[in-house]
């Protein structure tokens, strides 16, 4: 075949991947060594790869030694104690071959990983994974790594699994440690398929959770996300019932409770929020819900 100019002729793009992927954690010809994780396991990497795949990483080669003026000599090993090397792996897998082998065990902190890195594309493989395989017990923690790091489209991801497994969720060890944010933003949706009263005494027992862990009161750490739960939905004995146990073990502010009660005495919605007498997906409808909307 006559080429009229130049032109790009492309080998065998699977003979060159395997090349490259044969020198993942391979000490031959490497020249830097990282000690990660606890279990201080080395890790054998390439400078010239590192550094034109990750800006992240270009900065943190071409960082002097404390004291020292010139870059960090080849020999000197780089300390990352806080990630695991199965995780680092991953993320150096990716950097020498555009593609990461992820399972449930490690992908959010791969997750994690490639957010603190600046790696956009590993990110959303990332996020794909993790949206194929939420669970009952893995989603609250990856709705919290998503809310944490500003990641909306995961944390759409998860908002959606929590909606459509309320029940199941809240009963959870992930929901009892999400953050007072993290919780904020599950109880704003009108889709969680659960009853007001099931998920005030969810709600109740993440903040006893949280009260115990940050050693704070409980209504303390309570204070933003309460007022996300929709207490003109319950009815005059269920309400009643609430200000009797809240004076027993205050969760709620009183002027929440004192605006609910205002929404029965003038019979209509105005006074509170318009979405605190919204009804979510799981409300089992009253009789007073007629004159809320």
């Amino acid at each position: 075949m006559a080429y009229a100019g130049s032109a790009v002729l492309e080998g065998d793009a699977a003979a060159f991947a395997a090349a490259i992927r044969s020198l993942v954690n391979n000490p031959r010809f490497s020249d830097v060594t990282f000690v990660v994780g606890r279990e201080r396991q080395e890790v054998f990497a390439h400078r010239c790869i590192l550094a034109c795949r990750c800006q992240t990483f270009q900065g943190m080669l071409c960082q002097p030694q404390p004291g020292a003026q010139e870059p960090r000599p080849p020999q000197t090993p780089l300390v990352l104690s806080h990630v695991q090397p199965e995780v680092f792996l991953a993320v150096i897998e990716f950097l020498y071959t555009n593609s990461v082998t992820l399972n449930s065990l490690i992908a959010l902190e791969v997750f994690t990983s490639a957010v603190e890195y600046g790696l956009v594309d590993l990110r959303k493989l990332c996020v794909e994974f993790l949206t194929g395989a939420l669970s009952v017990e893995l989603v609250c923690e990856a709705l919290q790594a998503a809310v944490t790091y500003g990641q909306m489209d995961l944390q759409q991801h998860c908002l959606v699994f929590v909606e459509d497994h309320t029940r199941e969720v809240v009963q959870t060890r992930g929901f009892h440690e999400l953050s007072g944010v993290a919780l904020g933003v599950v109880l704003q949706s009108d889709r969680l398929a659960i009853d007001e009263p099931d998920l005030i005494r969810a709600v109740r027992e993440w903040a006893h959770v949280s009260s115990a862990v940050l050693e704070r009161p409980v209504a303390e750490v309570a204070a933003g996300p309460v007022r996300e739960l929709r207490l003109p939905l319950l009815s005059p004995r269920e309400l009643a019932a609430l200000e009797s146990h809240n004076q027993r073990d205050p969760l709620i502010p009183v002027e929440c409770i004192a605006e609910a009660w205002k929404c029965h005495a003038l019979r209509k919605g105005r006074g509170a929020p318009s979405r605190l007498y919204q009804c979510r997906r799981g409300t089992q409808p009253r009789e007073h819900h007629s004159y809320l909307q």
